[in-house]
């Protein structure tokens, strides 16, 4: 099984399904984004913040050198991080990540958020930089200065496409008045308690893909903390769904996910889980049983960044 693709308004194609690797670290990541590619995954999705572009990067550039694949077969997803927000450190921050993945080019380079925090130097770098009462430490950096950095590396061929991740509809639209290349995707949290039918409408209306990080939730965050989202995959409705399908509920979510009009990308460490992800495309829930899956939504998000809600370009204190 293969993700069909999904052209992007620059003519480029995204597989409609990727994987995504937060918390994969060290030999995980290798050893997932391998095995994903060697099972119909063709998108990867990491980030500079995720500290595993490195073994992210071993994986892919060994199932080229072993002919499995060519590079263009494998569309790669990074992120600048909070850090580099600087104009004059954005070209640094892409070459380090290129130099991480040991690739000639990215596919597509986000912006992780709209918020800036202190850059420090690189000895030693602090991706989490905190002031003296143990808070974050911000920049004020205009994202919109951030995102005309970021259009010079398609310029100069670092990467082929540009977008954003976690930011609102108001952001969205200060990025398309200003900018000379539009972002081809927005990367935010979309799953069945937060399933942004109303940012997924404005994106497509400007065609802007939206792309679902945590689409199956987190289940792991549930299982130490009652008070998040509890996943669908877990109500028995869903289960009965996956029943009538043959799927497993897991499934359902992110079939679910997907016809809602976004790019999934689930995450997982277990490979048949792994297996099991991408194997959606094969059957179609009823219009009946999207109206039961979008009865999940609370709005509840399970990444709600609380700790930046003091940045002047805090993102979730509007409805989409």
């Amino acid at each position: 099984m293969s993700a069909p693709k999904i052209k992007l308004n620059n003519g480029y194609e995204i597989p409609a399904l990727g994987l995504g690797t937060y918390l994969s670290k060290e030999f995980d990541g290798y050893k997932f984004t391998k095995f994903a590619l060697e099972n119909g995954y063709r998108h990867i999705d990491t980030a500079y913040f995720y500290e595993n572009e490195d073994s992210v990067g071993k994986a892919i550039n060994e199932i080229i050198s072993e002919r499995k694949l060519k590079r263009e077969d494998i569309f790669i997803v990074t992120k600048l991080w909070n850090i580099h927000h600087a104009p004059e450190l954005v070209e640094m921050a892409c070459r380090k990540s290129l130099k991480n993945l040991n690739l000639d080019y990215i596919d597509l380079y986000l912006m992780h958020t709209p918020i800036g925090y202190e850059y420090r130097g690189e000895d030693p770098e602090v991706l989490l930089p905190k002031n003296s009462e143990d808070e974050l430490s911000f920049s004020d950096v205009d994202y919109l200065d951030t995102y005309k950095a970021m259009e010079k590396l398609v310029d100069l061929g670092l990467v082929r496409s540009i977008g954003v991740s976690n930011f609102n509809s108001e952001q969205i639209t200060r990025i398309l008045e200003n900018c000379r290349i539009k972002p081809v995707t927005n990367q935010v949290e979309c799953n069945t308690t937060l399933n942004q039918k109303k940012l997924i409408e404005f994106c497509k209306a400007r065609d802007i893909t939206i792309t679902s990080y945590s689409p199956l939730t987190r289940p792991h965050y549930y299982e130490k903390d009652k008070s998040m989202p509890k996943p669908a995959l877990l109500d028995e409705r869903v289960i009965a769904l996956g029943e009538k399908y043959g799927k497993t509920p897991g499934q359902i979510v992110l079939r679910f996910i997907y016809q809602l009009g976004t790019i999934p990308i689930p995450k997982s460490t277990n490979e048949q889980r792994i297996k099991d992800n991408i194997n959606i495309f094969d059957f179609e829930l009823t219009p009946e049983e999207m109206t039961l899956m979008e009865s999940f939504h609370t709005g509840q998000r399970s990444v709600p960044f609380a700790s930046c809600t003091k940045h002047k370009y805090f993102m979730f204190n509007i409805e989409f």
